[in-house]
């Protein structure tokens, strides 16, 4: 299995004012625009998620679903979990994903510093592994079985600038 972690592209900044509940900012014209280069880039390289689990926030949903239109899948192949908010908690993700049977490239979007936490317990099966995924920033792990804990391999790590350039 292909684990793709991916922190939701530029948002609109924090305004109590314009947006009183963080969970309904949305993407910024960059961020939409930078998330649609990336899984147009995937596409052409014949990446085919089989799954995308998000965020119930507005940023995190808009991520996923451009991330879905940009490679031509079917809308009920995103889902929405709470696993994946700010709240969430990593051994309920697992047991989500876990419960929709073998997936073979697995598309997560969340937030920061969840995710980092998450990709940690998969690497080395505790939080203390300092990674940071930037707004936009994509990793890749591998895994021959999901757990949770130590299971997982890291392919690659990229910030925005990099993905940029593939």
């Amino acid at each position: 299995m292909m684990i793709y972690i991916l922190r939701h592209a530029s948002a609109a900044n924090r305004d109590r004012r314009t947006f009183p509940d963080d969970r309904l900012r949305p993407l910024t014209d960059s961020g939409r625009k930078s998330v649609l280069s990336l899984f147009r880039k995937f596409k052409d390289n014949h990446l085919r998620i089989n799954l995308i689990m998000t965020s119930p926030f507005t940023r995190a949903v808009e991520t996923a679903n451009l991330a879905r239109t940009a490679m031509h899948l079917k809308k009920d192949v995103v889902l929405q979990t709470e696993n994946l908010s700010p709240l969430g908690a990593i051994d309920g993700l697992i047991n989500e994903v876990l419960s929709h049977g073998p997936i073979e490239n697995l598309l997560l979007v969340g937030h920061e510093p969840n995710l980092s936490e998450l990709a940690s317990v998969l690497l080395i099966g505790d939080t203390n592994l300092s990674i940071t995924l930037k707004k936009g920033g994509l990793c890749c792990l591998s895994t021959d079985e999901l757990v949770l804990g130590k299971c997982a391999s890291l392919e690659w790590l990229m910030n925005p600038k990099q993905i940029h350039y593939i």
